[in-house]
This record gives structure tokens, sequence and C-alpha cells, in this order.
């Protein structure tokens, strides 16, 4: 009996490329890059006991920068300590060179109002208008920070 050397497949299939396995790992790099981006947000501020407010809308973090006043009255620029004047300098440059700058108010809960009431002066002082204040979800567990 002779033997028989070659393909099991007929002759007349083609090769085919199969996308759903491709689909899937890119499926995965998506979310994967997802969940590294939104991790990396929380590295430009400064840990502190943020009030809650049921009717806050999110607001996209893409050109701004974080000004952060703590329970002491210290001011944060981008995680950096710097006091009334050096804000107002550091501010200013900024606005020179970006009319669109944006600044994210942070507060902490023991916070006084006339420090981020001051703080917020002294950004409108620089002339620049647009300015957030960070809050945590109303619905979000009210955890104390350490």
């Amino acid at each position: 009996m002779p033997v028989k050397l070659g393909s099991r497949l007929p002759p007349e299939s083609e090769a085919r490329i199969e996308i759903i396995p491709l689909i899937d790992i890119m499926f995965f790099l998506l979310a994967a890059f997802m969940l590294v981006s939104l991790s990396m947000v929380n590295l430009r501020s400064v840990k502190v006991n943020l009030p809650t407010a049921t009717a806050g809308a999110p607001e996209s973090r893409s050109d701004f920068l974080s000004l952060t006043v703590d329970g002491t009255g210290m001011f944060y620029l981008e995680r950096l300590p710097v006091g009334p004047g050096e804000l107002a300098v550091a501010l200013a440059e900024w606005r020179r060179t970006n009319a669109a700058v944006r600044v994210i108010l942070s507060g902490d809960r023991e916070a006084r109002h006339g420090d981020v009431v001051r703080a917020l002066d002294i950004v409108r002082s620089c002339g620049i208008d647009r300015v957030a204040f960070e809050i945590r979800d109303g619905t979000a567990s009210t955890e104390e920070l350490p």
C-alpha cells in the first residue's frame, strides 16, 4: 500500500488569519493602558481629606495646575510647598506661557475657609479665570485619610 504524503486539508482551502485572538489581545492592551493612565492622575496631588458633594460633575484633567490647601493653611502647587508670593509668581509665569491654563483647587476638610479664599484670590489676581474646586463624590466611602 503506497504512503500518501501531504496535508490533511482539502486542496481548495486557503490559509486564513484568525482575528478573534488578535482582538482579544488588543482589548487587553487597551484595558491595561487605561488602568495605568487612571492611576497616574492621582500622582499630581497632595493627599487631603476632601469635602463631599452630591451634585458634582467630573472634570477632565488634561491641562491643569493642581493647587492644594492643607489643614494648616499651607499651599502646594503641583505637590511642592509654596508661599503666597511664590505662588503668585509661579501662576503668573504659567499664565504667560499658556493663556488657557486651568487650576484645580483642593482644600482639606480641616482647612480654614479664609485660607482657601486667599488661594482663590491669588489665582484670580494672576489673571486665571478657569478655576475648579476638587471634591469627593458624596456616594463614595467617607473614610478618613491617614
